[in-house]
């Protein structure tokens, strides 16, 4: 059961990283490169469709960790299972900084930036679409962590 936990809980967290490592990295990318207004339309689009996605995600994915953490902690009466309980619990910290991140730094330019059109858009709407974009690499790279941590834990 542990494992099936750990197995579990290290593929939602992967695929998680995956999203958002194809966020930062390719998507961002396209959209800053499409004509006229279309990159910003494309972001909003994507902070509206992501944004109510990933909460649950990032939330699901830490209680799924801290679950781990807790049956590993339990489990750990020399016999093996148990002994990575400190990557685990690692792991876990690290995505509960990913959510602290995500609400007090980037959830706030998602929100404001998912209801812009070229219509009504803030003047520094790509300073502020640049300084999200740099939260999210730090977040990407906590993120990552997180799931090596638990791979690690897994293997």
């Amino acid at each position: 059961m542990l494992n099936a936990l750990g197995v579990i809980t290290t593929v939602v967290v992967g695929v998680m990283v995956g999203v958002e490592f194809s966020v930062a990295f390719v998507m961002n990318r396209i959209f800053n490169a499409l004509p006229d207004d279309s990159g910003q339309l494309a972001r909003a689009h994507g902070g509206r469709m992501l944004g109510a996605v990933m909460p649950f995600w990032y939330v699901g994915s830490l209680v799924l960790a801290a679950i781990w953490a807790v049956a590993a902690g339990r489990h750990g009466d020399g016999d093996g299972a148990g002994d990575s309980v400190g990557l685990v619990v690692t792991g876990a910290a690290l995505l509960i900084v990913s959510v602290i991140m995500s609400i007090l730094l980037l959830v706030p330019i998602n929100n404001r930036s998912k209801t812009w059109t070229p219509e009504n858009r803030p003047a520094d709407w790509k300073r502020q679409t640049n300084r999200w974009d740099r939260f999210h690499y730090v977040r990407v790279a906590v993120i990552v962590a997180a799931f090596a941590f638990l791979a690690t834990a897994l293997a």
